[in-house]
């Protein structure tokens, strides 16, 4: 029987916590249509942008100038597209960054757009929000990664794609604030329920500029403004400081409710060392990815905190020179057995992943293109979200009728006596764990959440949200929750089995 204590999963739960699987959609919010204008794609800064608008803006004028960029916006993702996530990539999530400018002229003030080029974006978050509203009818989720501070792409030589040490003036920073505050703000006070979670960038690494200090002053802000909502934070290129910082933000004992804290980190294998390894050491190296986490997560109770990865950006790129030692034929082979290892990969330990880019202009290669992975099969949709809508409900009436037994199973193998607490407690985790699964498990089939689509669910951001149940006790004593999470993991995996993706990362 389930845990009367309990409210199932919302839908909102279903959205923010699964598995996300998804892309990047590409330049579309932070640089405009000049990118599609045959124009170098060497160039991607802020400055760069600026440039293109004063340069439109003496050519055609304000609203000529105006329109071109709206209408670059407004085709950012069409039915066409959203039917191919749908039905061909399976993708249930997608990362849009935007820049300040984004967010219209009070926040260019004091800026390099402040005057006639900030009123170029003066419809661009109300399209960007009607984007996320077309998302969320169709069942796709919306990460909003706020990615480029006044000036901070203003210089030349980057690196990792847009990555820069980089420190922002104080009144920059000041203004960086206050455009996530406004994100967070709109989020909670329009109801923006295809909103995933929203990120916080910076172009800088973890050490420079201090950056914990300025995510601290952010989570500030959005923990009293809308504490359940997912905050994503950069890794800086610091993947285990970035860990521990969020380790001790989503502390179990806290006064008051915080925002959750997931931990984005970009993985590339075409720099460094990687520039002097074979495809298939290059390959094997995926198998310890992210093996940071293992020493982070599995026992929220006795840790006391919780923590969750999700890769915002990869690619299939590897060494260009492949293609010479191989053939081309080797060279197809060797990129989709290194694109389908990262999707294990990251479907394994990962809350989520996103490719580095859907509509992508300033890298060439059909490695860094996500509609040409995915027809290749270099990158694989999580299994469970390919299973038939009719095979979903029938799994799910399946494992209902074979829950009592399935229960019965795990508590005799539980070694307290069944009159003890320690068995009860474990027996009410294992009621919620198993109710939880399969009510994400359904979630599409039956409805809760929309988009009338293929597929199952499976929770994704687990370390959080066991620890979102744990504090939904209000009894968060070692003694309490220890067999009470043992239970509630088995109840998950146990369900999971049940409808055969047990054994699917």
């Amino acid at each position: 029987m389930a845990n009367s204590n309990y409210a199932p999963p919302t839908a909102e739960d279903v959205f923010r916590y699964r598995y996300q699987h998804g892309t990047n959609l590409g330049s579309m919010f932070v640089h405009g249509p000049w990118l599609n204008d045959g124009a170098s794609s060497d160039d991607t800064s802020v400055s760069r942008e600026l440039d293109e608008v004063k340069r439109s803006l003496m050519t055609q004028g304000l609203e000529e100038t105006r329109l071109k960029w709206e209408a670059h916006w407004q085709i950012a993702l069409t039915d066409f597209d959203i039917i191919w996530f749908k039905s061909v990539a399976r993708c249930n999530s997608i990362r849009i960054p935007i820049g300040f400018f984004t967010l219209g002229p009070v926040f260019c003030t004091g800026t390099d757009f402040e005057g006639e080029p900030s009123e170029v974006y003066v419809n661009c978050w109300n399209i960007l929000k009607r984007l996320i509203e077309k998302c969320h009818s169709h069942g796709i989720g919306v990460l909003i990664d706020f990615q480029t501070i006044p000036g901070s792409m203003d210089q030349s030589g980057h690196v990792d794609f847009g990555m820069v040490d980089f420190c922002a003036s104080e009144r920059k920073w000041v203004l960086a604030t206050d455009c996530v505050a406004f994100v967070v703000q709109e989020v909670t006070y329009h109801a923006m329920a295809g909103v995933i979670g929203v990120q916080i960038s910076s172009e800088t690494d973890w050490k420079a500029c201090d950056l914990w200090r300025w995510y601290d002053e952010v989570l500030e802000i959005t923990s009293c403004v809308n504490p359940p909502l997912p905050i994503y934070i950069s890794d800086g290129r610091n993947f285990a400081a970035a860990l521990d910082y969020a380790m001790a933000r989503n502390r179990l004992q806290t006064l008051l409710d915080s925002s959750s804290i997931i931990v984005d980190t970009h993985r590339y294998y075409t720099t460094g060392a990687y520039r002097h390894m074979g495809p298939e050491a290059i390959i094997s190296q995926i198998h310890d990815a992210l093996s940071e986490l293992s020493i982070r997560q599995g026992n929220v109770s006795s840790r006391r905190t919780a923590v969750d990865a999700y890769i915002g950006q990869y690619s299939c790129a590897m060494d260009t020179q492949i293609g010479g030692r191989t053939g081309q034929s080797g060279r197809t082979a060797l990129i989709k057995a290194f694109g389908q290892t990262q999707s294990k990969q990251w479907q394994s330990k990962a809350c989520g992943s996103a490719f580095v880019g859907f509509k992508i202009h300033r890298i060439s290669g059909d490695e860094w293109d996500f509609e040409q992975q995915v027809s290749t099969g270099a990158i694989s949709s999580p299994p469970w979200l390919t299973i038939p809508r009719a095979q979903v409900l029938s799994k799910t009436a399946e494992a209902e009728k074979r829950r009592s037994d399935s229960r019965e199973a795990a508590l005799s193998q539980h070694s307290g006596s069944p009159d003890t607490r320690e068995h009860q407690l474990y027996a009410l985790g294992w009621d919620l764990g198993f109710s939880d699964a399969l009510s994400f498990f359904g979630a599409l089939a039956r409805d809760v959440i929309p988009g009338g689509w293929n597929g199952g669910e499976k929770i994704g951001a687990m370390e959080l949200w066991v620890r979102k149940r744990l504090r939904e006790t209000q009894r968060l004593t070692k003694e309490f929750s220890i067999d009470w999470e043992t239970g509630f993991r088995k109840g998950v995996s146990d369900f999971y089995d049940l409808v055969g993706i047990g054994s699917v990362p």
